[in-house]
């Protein structure tokens, strides 16, 4: 498959193709169609035929070309399954283009300091597993670093300190990053502010930008109600402090924080098992 598209990438040689999938020709006869030298149309041809997409037959003096169709029909076939796969409905493809669309509105709308102050974000998610159950995925660094991130992303260092006062790091880098060489795709640091076990969890969390400074404050309280099925959780995400360089941040939010709690929604429906975490963490309480 590379020798045919990198046969199919020069124009020259693309021409000739078009011209054989006519009819058969001479090397003279393309030559002159394609306006070209012939010692010139010659060497493409031969490397249109070492990739199989020509063949050849001597005939009197001249030599002449024929196309051969099956390897264009499986190259057709393999472009198809690439664009299905772009293509299909939901999925990561979605979710970009969805992004693509908020990052643009939230560019538009970052002119001044404070431009997205007020702005709030409600979650909602039904929970499998008692409060005590959930509240340890939310709190301990261990079961945090399995779903505190969106779906292409993944922690690479978190610490998640219990108590009010408490620290809070959380680094992530692209999940695909497995010996982390490729840049730090994001961090953030805050502090937790409230802590009632099984019931409320309340903390600030700030993006930093690559160079440092906060990107804004995320002030985000965490409400867990048990019910027949399990636990109800309400994540209410509220944003000050916004600065006009924020807009991406804003713009990733309900997506990608709505994938994490997917993510834990999916790990307790799992059922909770042992996790091995290679992200430093690090918890108090």
């Amino acid at each position: 498959m590379d020798a045919l598209l990198i046969a199919l990438a020069d124009p020259a040689r693309w021409r000739l193709v078009r011209l054989l999938a006519e009819r058969p020709r001479s090397v003279g006869v393309l030559a002159q169609l394609a306006e070209a030298r012939q010692p010139q149309t010659t060497k493409h041809l031969q490397t249109l035929e070492r990739a199989g997409l020509v063949t050849s037959q001597r005939t009197g003096q001249r030599r002449v070309y024929a196309l051969r169709s099956a390897p264009l029909r499986e190259l057709a076939e393999a472009l198809g399954r690439l664009a299905d796969t772009a293509d299909r409905a939901g999925g990561v493809r979605a979710d970009y283009e969805r992004h693509g669309l908020s990052l643009q509105a939230e560019r538009l709308a970052a002119d001044e300091q404070g431009w997205a102050d007020g702005r709030s974000f409600t979650f909602l998610r039904s929970l499998t597993g008692g409060p005590e159950q959930v509240w340890r995925h939310l709190t301990e660094p261990s079961l945090l670093a399995h779903w505190w991130t969106p779906d292409d992303l993944r922690v690479s260092e978190l610490v998640f300190e219990t108590r009010p006062g408490g620290r809070i790091v959380q680094e992530y880098r692209d999940a695909e990053d497995a010996d982390g060489s490729d840049r730090v795709a994001g961090r953030a640091e805050g502090v937790v502010e409230d802590v009632r076990p099984g019931e409320r969890l309340a903390y600030r969390l700030s993006p930093l930008f690559p160079g440092g400074g906060f990107a804004f404050i995320a002030h985000v309280e965490c409400g867990l109600t048990p019910t027949d099925a399990g636990t109800d959780l309400t994540v209410l995400y509220r944003i000050t402090d916004s600065t006009v360089d924020s807009a991406d941040f804003v713009a990733g939010i309900e997506i990608g924080f709505g994938q994490s709690l997917d993510k834990l929604a999916a790990t307790l429906a799992a059922g909770e098992h042992d996790i091995q975490c290679s992200p430093r963490t690090r918890s108090t309480k």
